[in-house]
């Protein structure tokens, strides 16, 4: 029986409808206006110190931005203090990336860009101190007034953050919260390395392999219909807004359907016995450099389902390991020979020992090998393995029908 002796942090985000009516909905549209022109401003001063001066931009630089700006223009002041703050954190955020990439001597890096209208949709309120509060089904926020939410599901946590976002015609409120919970101790008895994929989205190295439908490629003719649209409607006409909408709601659900997957297969991992998990660590903006890929890399979301897989991992108690991803699909897991492995060739025909194997079964094993090198008998089941659901990964091995196959496709 496992024990709770460790606690954790929990961070969740919950995400309900709003319903502002015509006044509220100007009084949101005004403030995302001038979130997004206060960003610029302060972008604008930053650059032209950034360049005359050379050097890194700060906080307290950021701040006498700040007051200039609002010194000159009152209307600013129409923002919630906080939220003039998370504005500042936004960019400072984008100046840290700026810096890291020309240290990495990145050729191509360029300032953080100026944000379109477009661009910017949520205005936020980073500290739940009286600026919101939800009551009777309705959301009161600070200047802006009170408006009917659809809670469709109970908050759990203390309450930290809210952003009120936009999408198009409709109005949302994300909370962040963060929960205090128990983690129970397991032990690390049945491990597995998890190799991720364009022809298979995982293979695990108990011989598990599993397809990950792809949203976007199937939505690729009603995208580029709507880009075409687009592109031939003239700009800042009403027919071009509403053609955008289109093409905007068709990603939303392509996303919402990708997000909703890699939601149901992390927590059938998670839950099907496994006690570790061993990732590859993928420089992922590196190999979207490959254009033929990028889009199918794009669509596979790795980093999203290795974020949903870790904290999940984690909360139940499981560890979860990244290990150099150098030369994984090209070293034979029964060997170490290492020989070359062309994208074409699914299999893994060792010329040292003859050794076949599937090539993203051959990869996850490698990956398993580089956390648990040196352990015999990593894969043996003891009295302490937690319960394995095995028709829940027979049915993942054997059933195309299964749910997380294909049935999440609308």
């Amino acid at each position: 029986m496992n024990n709770h002796k460790n606690s954790m942090e929990s961070v969740k985000a919950y995400k309900f409808r709003i319903y502002p009516d015509t006044t509220r909905q100007e009084e949101i549209n005004e403030r995302l206006i001038l979130a997004q022109q206060f960003y610029n401003k302060i972008l604008e001063k930053s650059i032209t110190s950034y360049q005359n001066e050379k050097a890194k931009v700060s906080m307290a630089q950021l701040n006498r931005f700040v007051k200039e700006i609002i010194q000159k223009d009152k209307k600013y002041l129409k923002l919630y203090s906080q939220t003039r703050c998370e504005i500042e954190f936004r960019l400072l955020k984008a100046y840290q990336n700026f810096f890291r990439r020309i240290k990495e001597g990145n050729k191509k890096t360029g300032f953080p860009r100026f944000r379109s209208r477009d661009r910017y949709k949520s205005i936020t309120y980073p500290q739940d101190n009286g600026s919101f509060s939800i009551r009777k089904g309705r959301l009161r926020v600070s200047r802006i007034g009170t408006m009917p939410i659809d809670l469709h599901r109970k908050i759990e946590g203390t309450i930290k953050t809210l952003a009120i976002k936009r999408k198009w015609k409709k109005y949302y409120a994300v909370f962040t919260t963060i929960n205090e919970i128990k983690v129970p101790e397991v032990k690390n008895t049945n491990p597995v390395g998890i190799d991720l994929g364009l022809d298979s989205f995982i293979a695990v190295s108990d011989g598990t392999k599993i397809q990950k439908p792809k949203f976007m490629q199937q939505k690729i003719k009603k995208i580029t219909h709507w880009q075409r649209i687009v592109a031939r409607r003239n700009k800042g006409s009403k027919r071009r807004e509403k053609a955008k909408m289109r093409l905007q709601e068709t990603y939303e659900y392509s996303t919402n359907q990708s997000d909703d997957y890699l939601h149901k297969l992390s927590s059938t991992l998670v839950n099907s016995g496994y006690t570790s998990f061993a990732v590859e660590d993928l420089n992922i903006q590196n190999m979207m450099k490959n254009h033929r890929l990028a889009g199918s890399i794009h669509d596979a979301s790795w980093n999203r389902f290795i974020q949903l897989l870790s904290y999940k991992a984690e909360s139940a108690g499981l560890g979860i390991v990244k290990v150099n991803a150098r030369n994984t699909s090209r070293e034979c897991s029964n060997c170490g020979n290492i020989q070359d492995m062309p994208l074409s060739e699914r299999a893994y025909n060792c010329q040292r020992c003859g050794m076949s194997k599937d090539r993203d079964i051959n990869a996850s094993i490698n990956i398993l090998k580089r956390t648990t090198l040196g352990q015999r008998g990593s894969h043996a089941q003891g009295e302490n393995v937690r319960p394995k659901q095995e028709a829940v990964l027979e049915e993942l091995r054997t059933d195309k029908t299964h749910p997380l196959l294909d049935a999440v496709i609308a």
